[in-house]
């Protein structure tokens, strides 16, 4: 493949504008012209030769052509896809940070807070952006820690009153 050949598809041309169809018109009536109906009909059978292997190199470089852009659309999407990747790995990476520093943070305070920003939520979160799969396990964790943490955050009632 030369170097002018590269990325040149062939556009959809009419029948006559093709410029090989006009060439072998032009070379046709000249012929046509000057020899007689043998005579160019014999010419016209030593040219069909040479006509099938232009064709044969021309499909082939199509076929190249088509085998280049289809391996550059293959590395597009693989460059796309570690982008997706790796954005998925910033943005967990940074969840986690920032759920674990918000659960130090209120941990003096709030200790059940802490326990939700810290346990099996933080591993969910994390597993949901960075593996990109969610069990069904992972959620019924955190819906049993987020239960336990909101039952432990309630006051306890008012004592019972007095019997007399």
């Amino acid at each position: 493949m030369t170097t002018e050949d590269r990325g040149a598809l062939p556009t959809p041309q009419t029948p006559g504008s093709d410029p090989v169809v006009s060439a072998g018109m032009s070379i046709a009536a000249q012929w046509g012209a000057v020899l007689d109906p043998q005579q160019l009909d014999v010419a016209l059978k030593a040219l069909e030769p040479q006509l099938r292997r232009e064709h044969k190199e021309r499909m082939f470089r199509l076929e190249m052509q088509q085998a280049a852009a289809e391996t550059e659309a293959r590395a597009q999407r693989e460059v796309a896809a570690h982008k997706r990747y790796m954005a998925g790995l910033v943005a967990g990476t940074l969840v986690a940070i920032g759920m674990l520093g918000a659960g130090v943070y209120v941990a003096k305070d709030s200790w059940w807070l802490s326990v939700l920003l810290c346990g099996p939520s933080l591993l969910a979160l994390v597993k949901i952006f960075v593996l990109r799969r969610s069990d069904p396990a992972d959620m019924e964790a955190v819906s049993v820690a987020t239960r336990r943490g909101m039952n432990a955050a309630q006051p306890p009632g008012p004592p019972p009153p007095p019997v007399v």
